[in-house]
């Protein structure tokens, strides 16, 4: 497959892990999906010494199609509030969250490769004390090729907001930390609010914003889009980033656990283990030559064994044709009686899906011990 652009979405997921599950269940079609405002709470329960009823997991949402990038908090005052995923399919890119560069729980810098070069995505959550620009602001850094910056800025400012007749002073801070990336404003192709108001006499908005390199004369203008909202308050975001055309590949190479291939893979490496010559290591140089020799047997092995097998954007999970429908009648409508019903569904298909798949694995030689794989 030849990728010639990112498609990329944003949006403020509201603290609703089904948001941002439906998101990536249904969105598949974009290459990065950038989240604001994420739940990060407790998985599950794991096993402690100190309490019998097990210490806190805590996380959010994941999904075998994409590819997580968050801070790892240092407390429970230190949760994550901006999250990238990546499709699967773009594993090639060497996609890296860049803590090094920005270490923020309201920052999400990725990088990835193209054309040999390094360039970034940001990914901003401004709340309504503003600590992430104020960080960013205090922050010195020197790194080029920054493709987008995007997020849930909380910034109403009649700069780009016309229903807004008010200049804030927090937008000179945001427009100096774009000027040092050398970003300009983006103008929608659409015009419309990012942000829905519930509360009785305060207007709609425009706080969710994305710039763009001044340099980059073929980058598209970004659409907001109010039919995928959901029930969060926010409106994503897209656009498309054109990069330098290359060849992703779709294949790989796999040996399936407990398969005939991985019986004759391990045989063959431990038949070249056993002839490998070890008696004369005497120095480093020798001992370099075998720990190499070592690597180039296992890697012979593989490629002897390994079968190509497709990596594809729709693995077979839980979601459901019932789910697409409940989904459709509460775009369709809006109501709240339809995003329970979306809600209950689900739920139940999630249930009816784990608990298929526990009995499945149950049934098997190996029993329960599958799910510890």
């Amino acid at each position: 497959m030849i990728i010639q652009k990112l498609k990329i979405f944003s949006q403020n997921a509201h603290k609703n892990s089904l948001i941002t599950n439906t998101i990536l269940e249904t969105q598949n079609h974009f290459d990065i999906i950038l989240i604001q405002e994420l739940l990060w709470s407790e998985i599950q329960k794991i096993p402690s010494t100190s309490n019998c009823e097990g210490e806190p997991l805590m996380g959010t949402c994941h999904n075998p199609n994409w590819i997580m990038f968050a801070r790892i908090p240092s407390d429970n005052n230190d949760f994550p509030r901006v999250i990238s995923y990546v499709n699967i399919c773009l594993s090639s890119f060497r996609f890296l969250l860049c803590k090094d560069i920005f270490n923020h729980h309201d920052i999400n810098l990725i990088s990835f490769l193209n054309n040999s070069v390094c360039h970034y995505i940001l990914n901003i959550y401004s709340d309504s004390s503003h600590s992430a620009l104020k960080y960013l602001k205090d922050t010195e850094v020197n790194i080029n090729n920054v493709l987008l910056m995007t997020g849930d800025f909380n910034i109403r400012d009649s700069l780009w907001d016309p229903s807004f007749h008010f200049y804030s002073s927090i937008s000179d801070d945001l427009i100096m930390i774009a000027d040092s990336f050398d970003f300009f404003l983006s103008s929608p192709t659409n015009l419309c609010p990012t942000r829905y108001s519930d509360t009785a006499g305060e207007s709609n908005s425009i706080i969710n914003l994305m710039f763009l390199q001044h340099r980059s004369q073929e980058l598209d203008k970004h659409s907001i889009l109010p039919d995928l909202r959901l029930s969060s308050d926010h409106t994503p975001l897209s656009i498309n980033i054109p990069i330098v055309e290359e060849i992703i590949h779709m294949s790989k190479l796999t040996i399936i656990p407990k398969s005939d291939q991985e019986t004759k893979f391990i045989k063959d490496v431990i038949l070249s283990f056993k002839l490998l010559e070890t008696t004369n290591i005497e120095d480093t140089n020798k001992l370099e030559q075998v720990v190499n020799q070592l690597g180039s047997i296992v890697e012979q092995a593989w490629s002897k064994n390994a079968k190509k097998s497709k990596i594809s954007k729709h693995s077979k999970q839980w979601w459901s044709d019932s789910c697409s429908r409940a989904l459709h009648s509460y775009r369709t409508s809006r109501s709240r009686e339809n995003w329970k019903t979306f809600k209950t569904t689900v739920k139940d298909t999630k249930r009816t899906f784990f608990d298929d798949k526990i009995q499945e694995i149950t049934n098997k030689s190996q029993g329960l011990w599958e799910l510890m794989d």
